[in-house]
């Protein structure tokens, strides 16, 4: 008659020794081994803390309506080296016989109807006389930049437009994104307004306030800034004698890769994944040196085969 495997269990045999035996201190031994090691590698291997971490996200982006503009003239010129307009009264003042009024129209443009913003249409048309010739063109427009997604963040940003050409136009074309700059990540929590300051301050009463220079160098102190991302404007001649001089721009708010230092729980979850990962080997691997140790009497131990649940149930039984 011919016999087949019906059933099997394994057997589990326990080995006994004092708490002060070689095989105890053994035991003590691989386990450090086997936990402390994995944790040591992960470290070293560089990244085990997650310091900073990334998003897409579509900023909050709001023109703000606040311009500086300033026009350089050719030398051939009658009105002088240049012409200048602001939203700022005060600088307005400073400008004498150098101020000129533009017509300046903008519309932001909300293109997939997801209630932000994505576009700007800005045009500023400056009047000049038939003897006056622009040679080159200094623009600061302000916003409103929100981030919301992970982190918290909100300032007041610029961008600045500079383009000259030896030869005098008619009009410069700019096509560009609002891109952000971060020399630091942003914090994972909390209101982060730290630069939510005007770039431009308005109510100074100083001509050294609203200098080109001054301006956009304090901006670049900042951690985090916006600029204008447009390497080549178009400048175009052939301007009329009585035409003005057009400034043409179209900028985009785009979708920001935003940098940002983790919190505790995210940093724990990817530090925990490596930390496991090379555990699962350590553990394997003591495991197979044990089971050789116990098994083969190294270290000396009393094995004592381990009863099943049904035979345990039979012994209280009887």
């Amino acid at each position: 008659m011919a016999l087949y495997d019906l059933y099997s269990h394994p057997a589990e045999i326990v080995y006994r020794a004092g708490l002060c035996s070689k095989a105890a201190i053994f035991l003590l031994l691989v386990t450090s081994l086997t936990y402390i090691p994995p944790l040591l590698v992960a470290f070293r291997s560089q990244g085990f803390w997650l310091k900073r971490s990334s998003y897409e996200e579509q900023p909050t982006v709001r023109y703000q309506h606040e311009v500086l503009f300033v026009a350089l003239l050719g030398p051939s010129s009658s009105s002088g080296e240049y012409l200048a307009w602001s939203t700022f009264p005060t600088f307005n003042q400073f400008q004498g016989d150098n101020l000129r009024v533009p017509l300046v129209s903008a519309r932001e443009e909300d293109k997939n109807q997801d209630g932000k913003m994505d576009v700007l249409h800005f045009r500023l048309e400056l009047p000049l006389k038939p003897t006056e010739h622009v040679l080159g063109v200094q623009l600061i427009l302000t916003f409103s930049y929100q981030l919301t997604r992970m982190s918290r963040f909100v300032m007041q940003s610029m961008a600045f437009l500079q383009s000259s050409f030896p030869i005098p136009g008619a009009q410069v074309c700019v096509n560009g994104d609002l891109r952000l700059q971060q020399r630091q990540p942003l914090k994972y929590r909390g209101l982060d307004n730290r630069y939510n300051v005007s770039v431009i301050n308005g109510t100074s009463i100083f001509a050294s306030d609203y200098r080109f220079k001054k301006i956009v160098a304090a901006y670049h102190e900042r951690n985090v800034t916006t600029f204008l991302a447009d390497p080549n404007p178009i400048w175009l001649v052939g301007r009329a004698a009585e035409a003005p001089f057009i400034v043409n721009a179209v900028i985009r708010y785009p979708v920001e890769v935003i940098s940002y230092m983790p919190g505790f729980w995210e940093t724990i979850k990817f530090a925990w994944i490596q930390y496991l990962s090379i555990l699962l080997v350590f553990l394997w691997i003591f495991e197979k040196i044990k089971m050789f140790v116990f098994q083969n009497q190294v270290v000396t131990t009393v094995p004592v085969r381990s009863m099943t649940l049904v035979e345990n149930y039979k012994e209280h039984s009887s």
